[in-house]
């Protein structure tokens, strides 16, 4: 029984879709909507025939054979083993799966003996008290990145005590399961991050070593700064060793992939372009724009405030293969070679990707809070952040009464405007923000820069791309325009925090010159052009914008690129021989290793697409302590 199964035959074995099964003991397994608050629409197993537009699901194709799909075909391939260690994801509904695999491997006549690992941890207050100081208090947001391991959270000794059973097949289980170190095949269950935060909005998830769900901000201020990080490691650690992953998003209809093939797929789509999963929230100033101009998102919303289109810490990547859909999260491409991703860019951002674009939709919502983001010592000695959160506001389409919000008004007294703002809080007064921040219009294809420190925010009517480092929960709100949010609850300020890192000599007419990119053009041909959109010194990236009529070439000189389709209908990307098409508002990412890439417009008209890259002196001895600084 311990020999690997032929692969051909394995996979002959797909294709059954999973249902709910009665398992002794137990109610009936529920369906994938009891574990999830939410409206949006789950990934699919298979792909749709044709999408026409932005594809809310987009996919990498891998080749044919290589995704499984069903409780069934999984339980065929693991019974072959006399013991089989399932570690995953923190979200993982655990009771779920394994109420579902149990009973399939049942009628297979496999004696199963499951054993979770969950007995092996800490205890809880003990596990508590280690990630207390990491969870910043009373702070509803802001707490410090942990820096242990996974291995923190068991009981070495409780480990060390698990032993399968002497006979059939024993199943350990569990977030760490892999720390048992039995020596058997290891299979990761992924969740994506969209749909663990869906998972804690309906109380049916913990967080590591808890017994009972916190509240879905206090989970979300977990996950963030201990369990997925000391997840990532772990997973790292065993990316080269794991025998397969599933896809467990989806509940009751699982997919999944053998780790050979799984390896296999990343260096592919390390080498190639691809779209990462975005995904999408409403939120108190959000608008229409994406309801009305992107098809597939779920319409049963007040509206949409953000689209994760590249925030690489919660977004996932798809693989395709006979149609059949199974996503991992976007950390497992820098584990398997951020070098093949980043360049040379990785000597100094190691595993964490540098770069977001993101939606902001204020189409007939409402303007962003007054805020602004930490300085880099700040976020490094108080949050343990490696880089800040430098942005910028690249407008994607505007009405004509769009503006910006951006820098100080000349003759702005500083304690002057902090007593405005906490009396404002204090007794919930509005007050007129233009006499202290400057307003300018916004149109199509300006960017605005806003480095750390800038007092900022979006007015109404923009869609805004953000450019921007990747972190992206850092914003320290000053004033919200006396809204609540979508709970009806008032958004917490942080009128102490954005005054210790606000730059009141970014204001007046040196602010203007300062902060609102200058467009120039580097080259041109004969119907195209590589425009220079100037960032601020602070920026560690650097942002051009293709403009073309047929199609455009370029070499990615070491750096990885990540694009968006601004302007134009559809365009497709070639790197090497592998073709992606791209829509309108779609990101897309270029790495490193794929060298060279050609651009072809699809559409009447002249397309544009936006490019941002890190700067060469930030990849690497002076530039890393520039970025980290």
């Amino acid at each position: 029984m311990d020999d690997k199964p032929d692969k051909e035959n394995l996979y002959g074995m797909i294709g059954a879709a999973a249902a709910s099964h009665e398992v002794k003991g137990s109610a009936t397994v529920p369906p994938a909507v009891a574990f999830r608050k939410t409206t949006q629409y789950v990934l699919p197993v298979e792909k749709a025939e044709a999408v026409e537009g932005y594809d809310v699901f987009p996919s990498f194709r891998i080749g044919e054979g290589k995704i499984g799909a069903g409780f069934d075909s999984f339980a065929g391939w693991l019974k072959n083993y006399n013991q089989v260690v399932l570690d995953g994801d923190p979200g993982v509904y655990w009771e779920s799966f394994m109420g579902q695999l149990h009973p399939v491997l049942q009628n297979e006549n496999v004696p199963v003996t499951l054993m979770p690992v969950n007995g092996a941890l800490k205890g809880e207050d003990r596990v508590n008290a280690m990630v207390a100081p990491y969870l910043g208090g009373d702070d509803p947001i802001f707490g410090r990145v942990y820096d242990g391991s996974l291995a923190d959270f068991f009981d070495r000794e409780k480990l060390n005590g698990l032993h399968p059973a002497k006979e059939g097949l024993t199943i350990l289980y569990g977030t760490g399961a892999a720390l048992a170190d039995w020596d058997c095949p290891v299979v990761f269950l992924e969740v994506p991050k969209n749909e663990v935060q869906y998972r804690s909005r309906a109380g049916v998830v913990c967080n590591i070593g808890e017994s009972t769900p916190a509240s879905p901000k206090q989970q979300y201020k977990r996950f963030y700064f201990v369990d997925w990080v000391v997840m990532n490691k772990h997973k790292k650690a065993w990316l080269p060793r794991v025998s397969a992953v599933v896809d467990e998003q989806r509940g009751t209809a699982i997919t999944w992939m053998l780790g050979d093939d799984l390896r296999g797929a990343l260096k592919q789509m390390s080498e190639s372009a691809f779209r990462a999963r975005p995904w999408f929230e409403a939120g108190a100033w959000g608008g229409n724009w994406i309801k009305e101009n992107i098809r597939g998102v779920s319409p049963d919303v007040p509206n949409y405030a953000w689209s994760f289109e590249l925030i690489t810490p919660e977004n996932g990547v798809v693989f395709e293969s006979d149609r059949k859909l199974l996503e991992v999260s976007f950390a497992n491409l820098m584990h398997y070679d951020n070098r093949a991703i980043l360049g040379k860019a990785a000597s100094c951002f190691g595993d964490e990707f540098p770069i977001r674009f993101d939606f902001l939709d204020t189409f007939d919502g409402g303007n962003l809070s007054v805020q602004c983001h930490p300085t880099k010592a700040y976020i490094k000695d108080n949050f343990g952040e490696n880089f800040t959160q430098d942005e910028t506001y690249y407008i994607l389409d505007a009405r004509q009464d769009a503006k910006v919000y951006l820098g100080f008004q000349e003759d702005v007294k500083k304690e002057e405007f902090r007593a405005l703002l906490e009396k404002s809080a204090a007794e919930k007064e509005a007050i007129q923000v233009e006499d202290f921040i400057q307003v300018f219009p916004a149109k199509k294809h300006d960017l605005f820069l806003i480095p750390n420190g800038t007092v900022h925010c979006s007015g109404i009517n923009n869609m805004v791309l953000e450019i921007s480092s990747t972190p992206y929960i850092y914003t320290f709100k000053m004033y919200d325009w006396l809204r609540l949010d979508l709970d009806g609850n008032p958004r917490p300020l942080n009128i102490d925090r954005a005054f210790e890192n606000l730059d009141f000599d970014r204001r007046g007419e040196a602010a203007a010159r300062e902060l609102i990119s200058a467009q120039s053009i580097i080259r041109k041909g004969a119907d195209w052009q590589l425009v220079n959109l100037s960032t601020h010194p602070e920026h560690f990236y650097a942002v051009h914008r293709f403009e073309f009529d047929t199609e455009v070439q370029a070499e990615t000189e070491e750096q990885c690129h990540i694009l968006s389709l601004v302007e134009g209908s559809s365009i497709v990307v070639r790197t090497g021989d592998v073709e992606q098409e791209v829509s309108y508002a779609e990101t897309f990412v270029v790495p490193a290793a794929a060298r060279a890439y050609t651009l072809v417009n699809r559409g009447p008209s002249r397309a544009k697409v936006v490019k941002a890259f890190v700067k060469d002196a930030y990849c690497g001895g002076t530039g890393d302590n520039q970025a980290r600084r």
